[in-house]
């Protein structure tokens, strides 16, 4: 009997990709919205609302205006919520409502192939949203490159980690509605507790070492520092983590899933 951790996936999961990729051109408009109006609407929300309330803030010994601060937090952001979204909601209505999986299954794909396929996917969705994002945002001057351009593979890195968690949740949610408590339990305190509108130095030491263990805590650091032409030891590790978190959901949502739809 094969364990947990044991499991072959072949190329045939590209298939799974492009199957998705394929539905994603005929709706690329709708998809190509909130990545393009999203960090207008923040950054013109927060740099010309709140930045002039909140002035200069300290970060590293740096004073930086807040929409300086902010800026990489909303791609780091993105890149969590189109992974875990497409994931969770949009895997679950293919393999639920859509009957998307039991068609492949129906081929010689395997249940891993289509997890993997769909993870990636996931990851994918979040490159095309971050290019996007890298787009508007260097309109403003908030990036700096060349650093910059390594928040690209990045984003995929971040894509597999969250995404991974986000089939994990797909497998064991009984229906739609409950992805309400991965959400609201664990999304929606990475979305405020992870340094993305607030130093985490302003939070009491127990806070932080909360905040380190979240894989977002991580992503935002990450790039941050690119954003701010900065390279050092730190984003190795950073990167290291959620890479971690990628290969222990990875295999679970495999797992989960297997558990779900093998009778």
């Amino acid at each position: 009997m094969r364990g947990l951790f044991s499991f072959h996936v072949s190329q045939r999961f590209l298939r799974v990709w492009q199957r998705n990729f394929t539905v994603y051109r005929k709706t690329w408009k709708i998809n190509f919205l909130p990545p393009l109006l999203e960090p207008l609407f923040y950054l013109l929300a927060f740099g010309a609302g709140l930045s002039a309330l909140v002035g200069k803030i300290q970060y590293h010994g740096a004073e930086l205006s807040y929409v300086v601060f902010i800026a990489p937090a909303l791609i780091a952001i993105t890149i969590m919520y189109s992974a875990f979204f497409e994931n969770t909601f949009s895997s679950f209505v293919r393999m639920y409502y859509q009957k998307t999986y039991d068609a492949m299954m129906a081929t010689p794909l395997t249940l891993e192939e289509i997890v993997t396929g769909e993870i990636v996917w996931g990851a994918t969705k979040s490159v095309f949203a971050t290019v996007i994002m890298l787009v508007i945002i260097s309109l403003f001057g908030l990036i700096y490159y060349p650093h910059g351009f390594l928040i690209i593979p990045l984003a995929f890195v971040g894509g597999l980690a969250f995404g991974s968690i986000g089939m994990f949740f797909t497998g064991i949610v009984p229906t739609i509605d409950i992805f309400n408590l991965p959400m609201f339990l664990f999304i929606t305190p990475m979305f405020l507790f992870s340094g993305t509108f607030f130093p985490l130095e302003n939070l009491p030491i127990w806070a932080q070492l909360i905040a380190s263990l979240l894989p977002l805590t991580h992503l935002v650091n990450i790039i941050r520092s690119l954003s701010f032409g900065s390279l050092d030891v730190s984003l190795v590790w950073s990167t290291g983590y959620l890479l971690i978190f990628f290969m222990i959901f990875f295999p679970l949502a495999q797992h989960a899933m297997k558990k779900r739809l093998i009778k």
